[in-house]
């Protein structure tokens, strides 16, 4: 990734971080804009997008609040507008990225995704619509917290959901778990429960995870993120889908379960494969990286 230099393209009053692979300015095959998770940023693709730029033009963007992008305070639902703050949900992701591929890229995309990257690239496609002719959600968020699947939670979850909402929208208290959070420990242990494998946990990667989590504003992502009690659901979102959209999974995700995704495979329409990456977690891309590269470009290049 060393050799990908960062760019900067200025979205509303915000600057948006990203960087662009390609070795084949003749290929047939459609650009794509990599679409990071949660915490991450688009150094996370380090191990993908310079295979994926050798047979098409290949984007990475860091969101708002995330890497190398601008980081405003965060607005909540109910609190006062401010031209100076930012509702972190997936509306305002999706705006972003339809934005940038219709400003940077300029012709039909296709959309990868990992963990909430593939609920924003979901949402970004609808509002894209035929400029966006297909997905490839890696493990996305199934967002089990969302209030509209509460009847899923136990009892106990659902009495004390209204103090729990009340408690972290407070400053004090977001700042203080981000603040805890963000150490190389902490980040070691959270990697090695989603690389279940082992795989691909190196320095390099500590520290692109660690990096944005010490500027000024990083806290304030964490703050919306954690606030966003009643956002779109993945499902919900591909029953307005016109294009194909495939799934790449890790067989031992321990956050997102792969049943919920065979269970989408078998009843929703748009859904045109599902490929489970053995041995990986929440992010195959990077920890199976060659497995995974190959089942992009087989997708993309049949893809027209």
């Amino acid at each position: 990734m060393n050799s990908i230099k960062e760019q900067i393209w200025h979205w509303q009053q915000w600057e948006v971080a990203w960087n662009q692979a390609s070795e084949n300015s003749c290929s047939t095959v459609a650009p794509s804009v990599l679409i990071h998770g949660f915490g991450a940023c688009k150094e996370h693709w380090r191990n993908n997008q310079p295979i994926l730029g050798k047979i098409s033009q290949c984007y990475a963007i860091d969101l708002i609040g995330f890497g190398g992008s601008s980081q405003p305070k965060s607005q909540l639902t109910d609190e006062p507008q401010s031209p100076k703050q930012f509702h972190y949900c997936f509306d305002s992701w999706a705006r972003q990225v339809a934005d940038f591929c219709r400003d940077v890229v300029k012709q039909p995309t296709f959309l990868i995704g990992n963990s909430i990257g593939a609920v924003v690239a979901l949402r970004a496609a609808q509002i894209l619509q035929e400029e966006c002719i297909g997905l490839v959600l890696i493990d996305c968020a199934q967002r089990q917290m969302d209030d509209k699947r509460l009847n899923e939670q136990a009892n106990w979850m659902r009495w004390t959901r209204p103090y729990l909402k009340s408690l972290v929208r407070q400053r004090w208290l977001s700042k203080s778990l981000f603040r805890n959070a963000a150490n190389k420990s902490i980040i070691k242990k959270i990697l090695k429960q989603a690389y279940p494998s082992g795989k691909n946990i190196d320095e390099d990667l500590v520290n692109l995870l660690l990096k944005p989590s010490k500027r000024e504003g990083a806290s304030e992502a964490f703050r919306g993120f954690i606030n966003l009690f009643n956002d779109h659901l993945a499902p919900d979102l591909m029953t307005n889908i016109n294009v194909p959209v495939d799934l790449i999974w890790g067989e031992k995700d321990p956050w997102e379960p792969i049943e919920e995704a065979q269970n989408w495979m078998q009843s929703i329409p748009c859904i045109r494969s599902l490929t489970s990456v053995t041995n990986a977690g929440h992010c195959p891309h990077d920890e199976e990286p060659n497995s995974v590269n190959e089942i992009l470009i087989k997708i993309l290049q049949e893809t027209k």
